[in-house]
């Protein structure tokens, strides 16, 4: 049963609303000055607390009051306050309410508005001590998996970010190929990381390379070799990346972006081992293995003609995704601050704002705005107009005009239920739907509505 502590040094105010809240099934705890009323609060658990703002018949100042809800707010700083006021204290009313008090009251009270307000906080109360709960037990998950894995620096706070490397620590230890997926930006690089440094090859070489930023003819040797004079500009035999990462790790980055010449190759090379440098005739062996990543669909591109099916089952053994910052949007803040470092602040308006707005180049957008904010915050304050937010609105930050909330699975919708006491209204929010949007999805995924 919920707790309600009345302090108040009116007796009968105490017993009038011990009757009123008793109708409702709540609790109360009652104290007639704010010594006892702290004393209370420090042996029994109290949700919310209805204090008056005077305790001395010689003073209106509200002094006594404003004491005593700095004490509450010290003692649990999250513990949700009612000042009841006379006019005579309203001014002082106003200024803890912009301190952190819930909400004010006039004496005499209206009980039905009196009890909505009370049942209001409590409820809200219930949801924040849930969501405490689950934000501990991450917090001990993430610790637990950092604390016997490495991982690489990886910040994050989002279930579905550690999905990822609890998947990725898990495999990292066998050698079959992992096609890392996802959009631009989101971190593939990172999880390749994760991977080789959690295997049996980590204290052999990681070489990576951007398939993207090479042209198609210098694709080939660059990852298989090429001999002197093997084409126009080629006066050096020089080794390829195969050969560079023998007993090591490679990592195809935008794999997608391989000739078909190329795939073929790369196909022998994962079925044998074997490859020949461009020029040459002499084959040669590598033992490496192979981590690939692409924001593209690989499935269509099959359909098209541009990427061999049987490669692609040869680099898909294992498959992860990693879900773009709109999807994970707990991670946006903790990646923030840990960009700027931490001898700046981050306003309250613009955290807001950063989390409405989409980020479509995900944490390699995030880290320039960060990078940017820390050249031009000439006072450490990191305001929305630094970063460009200041226009941002809910209907073009929001999962689904930005046409992200496709991508919402059955777990984000649980997990957002969870967080928020099945509260669908703030686990709409949460997610950037509307709470009819969200109705749908759930009935997409077959998620009952009770």
């Amino acid at each position: 049963m919920q707790t309600i502590l009345v302090i108040d040094d009116n007796a009968g105010v105490c017993q009038a609303l011990e009757v009123l809240f008793s109708l409702y099934d709540l609790r109360t705890l009652t104290a007639n000055s704010p010594e006892q009323g702290l004393a209370l609060l420090r042996e029994e658990p109290v949700d919310l607390v209805i204090q008056d703002m005077n305790f001395s018949a010689d003073t209106t100042s509200g002094a006594e009051g404003k004491a005593l809800f700095e004490a509450i707010r010290s003692h649990d700083p999250d513990l949700p306050v009612i000042l009841f006021t006379a006019w005579t204290d309203l001014e002082s009313a106003v200024e803890l309410v912009k301190a952190g008090a819930a909400d004010y009251l006039a004496k005499p009270w209206e009980d039905d508005k009196l009890v909505a307000t009370a049942r209001n906080l409590l409820e809200l109360r219930a949801v924040s001590r849930v969501q405490q709960r689950l934000v501990s037990e991450r917090r001990r998950r993430r610790e637990a998996l950092a604390a016997e894995y490495e991982l690489c620096g990886t910040v994050y706070e989002s279930e579905a970010m550690h999905d990822v490397l609890l998947m990725a620590t898990r495999v990292a230890g066998s050698d079959v190929p992992v096609l890392i997926t996802g959009p631009n930006g989101s971190g593939k690089e990172k999880v390749a990381q994760v991977l080789q440094a959690n295997s049996r090859r980590a204290d052999e070489p990681f070489l990576a390379v951007n398939m993207g930023a090479l042209p198609g003819d210098l694709m080939e040797s660059e990852l298989f070799g090429a001999e002197a004079g093997a084409f126009t500009g080629a006066s050096k035999t020089r080794a390829g990346r195969f050969e560079a990462a023998d007993g090591g790790t490679l990592f195809l980055d935008e794999i997608g972006n391989l000739s078909l010449p190329g795939q073929a190759k790369l196909l022998r090379v994962l079925q044998t081992g074997e490859f020949e440098r461009l020029g040459s005739s002499v084959t040669r062996t590598a033992s490496v293995r192979v981590l690939s990543a692409t924001n593209m669909d690989l499935k269509a591109a099959i359909a098209d003609g541009l990427f061999r099916e049987d490669l692609f089952y040869r680099l898909n053994v294992i498959e992860l995704r990693i879900p773009g910052l709109a999807q994970r949007r707990d991670d946006i803040l903790p990646l923030a601050r840990f960009f700027l470092g931490g001898e700046y602040e981050i306003a309250a308006e613009t955290e807001r704002l950063m989390l409405r707005y989409p980020w479509p180049g995900n944490v390699r957008e995030l880290r320039n705005a960060m990078e940017r904010a820390r050249v031009l915050a000439a006072d450490r304050r990191v305001v929305p107009a630094l970063l460009g937010l200041e226009d941002v609105a809910p209907e073009t930050a929001s999962p689904e005009a930005t046409g992200s909330a496709d991508t919402i699975d059955r777990r984000q919708l649980e997990d957002a239920l969870a967080r928020h006491a099945g509260i669908v209204a703030r686990a709409a929010r949460d997610l950037g739907l509307s709470r009819q949007a969200f109705y749908r999805r759930m009935d997409k995924h077959g998620i009952p509505r009770d």
